[in-house]
């Protein structure tokens, strides 16, 4: 008697290859820090049968795919305004503390990214 298989065993195993493989994805997505924790992340196995006219034969697809969260989405705040000695426009990030000033941390706040934006006043 024949033993019988998941249809997972088919395609020499490639089905279950490929399972795998997205669930691999799932878990290092899982572990990014970079996205949040506790929503879902999802695997989706499409198997599609298409019989041949007589119906004697059945060729099969199948397709794996994982539904993964974004990266986080990152924020920053700038200060628009003119340089008061070029009157270049510009765009300064905002940091946290006074540039050169020590945290509780021993951190030195470094000086704030300017983005000089073409044009002027």
């Amino acid at each position: 008697m024949i033993e019988a298989k998941s249809i997972l065993e088919m395609a020499q195993g490639a089905i279950t290859e490929q399972v795998n493989a997205e669930v691999s994805k799932i878990v290092d997505n899982i572990l990014d820090v970079n996205t949040e924790a506790k929503k879902k992340r999802q695997l989706v196995l499409t198997v599609d049968f298409l019989p041949s006219g007589d119906r004697a034969q059945v060729s099969i697809t199948a397709t794996a795919k994982s539904k993964l969260l974004p990266n986080n989405a990152i924020q920053t705040t700038l200060y628009v305004g003119a340089d008061s000695t070029t009157g270049e426009i510009q765009a300064v990030e905002m940091v946290p503390q006074i540039p050169g000033q020590q945290s509780f941390d021993g951190d030195i706040q470094e000086e704030p990214k300017i983005l000089k934006i073409a044009g002027g006043m």
